[in-house]
């Protein structure tokens, strides 16, 4: 959530920015509960004092009648105080936490994704010789993609993979994790793009796979039950995405400064309900209710965090760019950004069968959206203490990207050539 004295001070700011985001936050009804919870506090923190000197003058003599009255009226005055102050800061803070975070200068104002602004695009589009094959329709020839008998288990959106597609996604894994790791490619991509910061490798992670209410809440994430998915039993929601889980792992914490960045690339089996038919998504392994993920988290001082957010977009081209694939880098606009960022950069991959670009990476710079609610802290080497700056990105949505391979390095017999960066992690195999 954002810092309740910036919103006093930039009121007007906020408020606009707020709606080119597309949020109606009333700031004036928010500024105006604040005023009224900071008089209480203050009427009540005065009433506290003078019952805390009354009871250290008591300590020293015999109390009388009138003292203990006194006190007893002080108590009573604290009670009715605090029984006002509980509903006006239960409304402030829902409406302090509708608030969203304020979009960077760089981000392109807009109403809808398609006011998004391509910066570049690289890779040639391939050209076959044979009509395309679509990701679901090879997993039938070879028997890679099993939704009918998943649909008998779990439901639509759900799917059993199989053989050569599993062991595929298993060398992208450690494909990914052994890039991240290797301190000689991030200190390359440091210094080429001129970045202050430093080459920290990335820690893997399996993070858990769900998150209590009022933890996912302090995310900004939980996108309620039309997204995501709650346990019926227990106030715990599947995660939608791996960072969902990964950005609390230090909440109620105060981290040297010494020991940021921390980086981590997680791994875990995600769920969204992806309400919709989508079309052709909903054929193969593109939009599913459940699918696997490789996410980047990045933790760091308020300096670092753009500059970490630079970085984790040149790592998922690097990723993109060594499996030879074709995509566009695109600057979301402040409609598309989501609630809790302060800039969104995409990645959208070529996809043959659907004759168009697909995202498959997103990458969300926060600042201190997360942290405020989260209390995630930094000691300076000063000893004052300021918030971190969280950042998250794909490394790979597995289906996703698996679907990109299969459709792009297709052959007119229907099998799927291996990118020349995975065969060492496929022990050798060349070719589904």
């Amino acid at each position: 959530m954002l810092d309740i004295q910036y919103i006093r001070e930039n009121a007007a700011m906020v408020s606009e920015k707020s709606k080119q985001k597309g949020y109606s936050s009333d700031i004036s009804k928010l500024i105006e509960l604040d005023e009224k919870r900071r008089k209480l506090q203050t009427e009540i923190e005065q009433l506290r004092a003078q019952r805390n000197e009354l009871a250290s003058t008591l300590k020293s003599q015999k109390p009388n009648d009138e003292k203990l009255d006194e006190g007893r009226k002080l108590k009573d005055n604290i009670s009715k105080l605090e029984s006002l102050l509980a509903p006006i800061e239960l409304a402030y803070y829902q409406l302090l936490k509708q608030v969203p975070n304020i979009p960077l200068d760089t981000v392109p104002i807009g109403s809808t994704e398609a006011d998004n602004v391509i910066i570049k695009k690289v890779g040639s589009i391939p050209v076959f010789d044979f009509t395309v094959r679509s990701d679901a329709e090879l997993g039938i020839l070879w028997d890679l993609i099993d939704k009918d008998r998943a649909v008998k288990v779990a439901g639509t959106r759900f799917a059993y993979i199989k053989g050569g597609l599993v062991q595929l996604q298993f060398a992208i894994m450690q494909y990914v994790i052994h890039t991240l790791s290797n301190e000689h490619i991030l200190k390359k991509l440091v210094r080429d793009n001129n970045l202050n910061i430093t080459t920290t490798p990335f820690i893997p992670v399996l993070p858990p796979a769900v998150a209590m209410t009022h933890v996912y809440e302090a995310t900004g994430r939980l996108n309620g039950e039309e997204q995501t998915y709650k346990l019926a039993d227990d106030e715990l929601w599947l995660n939608a995405s791996a960072e969902h889980t990964l950005c609390p792992m230090y909440m109620n914490e105060i981290i040297p400064e010494e020991s940021l960045p921390i980086r981590y690339i997680g791994f875990t089996t995600a769920f969204r309900r992806e309400a919709g038919t989508y079309g052709k998504d909903a054929e193969g392994i593109f939009r599913m209710h459940q699918f696997d993920k490789l996410e980047m988290e990045v933790f760091s001082t308020p300096e670092t965090g753009l500059a970490e957010h630079q970085l984790l977009v040149l790592i998922q081209e690097y990723l993109v760019h060594s499996l030879e694939l074709p995509y566009e880098v695109i600057q979301k606009c402040t409609a598309d950004i989501g609630k809790p960022n302060a800039q969104g950069i995409d990645i959208n991959v070529w996809m043959p069968a659907q004759q168009a670009y697909r995202e498959t990476h997103t990458a969300d710079y926060m600042g201190d959206y997360q942290t405020r609610d989260l209390k995630t802290r930094v000691r300076r080497q000063n000893g004052l203490v300021d918030f971190v700056h969280t950042n998250d990105a794909t490394a790979f949505a597995l289906g996703r990207i698996m679907k990109a391979i299969m459709e792009n390095y297709q052959t007119k017999e229907g099998h799927i050539t291996i990118p020349n960066i995975l065969i060492p992690y496929m022990n050798g195999r060349e070719e589904i």
